[in-house]
C-alpha cells in the first residue's frame, strides 16, 4: 500500500452516480470533480522548524472535505488516489 511522507494524505474520492431530475445519468467526465473523500493512509504529520512534528488531524477511514483543485492523482494497484497536503482538507464529515 501507499504510505504517505510528511504531512500528505491519501484519499480515495467517493463518487456517487449522478441523475438529473429528468432521470439523464451523467457520464463522469461531465460531472464536476468530487469533493468528498475517504481517507485511506495518513502521513506522520509536518515537522516544524524547531523539530517538533506537529500530529495530523485526521485518521484513517474518516470522510473529509476537500479543496476542489487540491492534490495530485495517482493510480496503483488498479485504483485511483489523490495525495493531498493536509492544509488542502476543509472539514471532516460526520
Amino acid at each position: 500500500m501507499l504510505k504517505p511522507l510528511g504531512d500528505r494524505v491519501i484519499l480515495q474520492a467517493q463518487e456517487d452516480e449522478e441523475q438529473t431530475v429528468g432521470g439523464i445519468v451523467l457520464a463522469s467526465n461531465a460531472q464536476e470533480k468530487p469533493q468528498t473523500a475517504k481517507v485511506i493512509a495518513v502521513g506522520t504529520g509536518r515537522t516544524l522548524d524547531n523539530g517538533d512534528t506537529v500530529v495530523p488531524a485526521v485518521k484513517e477511514g474518516q470522510t473529509v472535505l476537500f479543496d476542489k483543485y487540491a492534490g495530485t492523482e495517482v493510480e496503483y494497484d488498479g485504483a485511483t488516489y489523490l495525495v493531498v497536503h493536509e492544509k488542502d482538507l476543509v472539514a471532516i464529515v460526520d
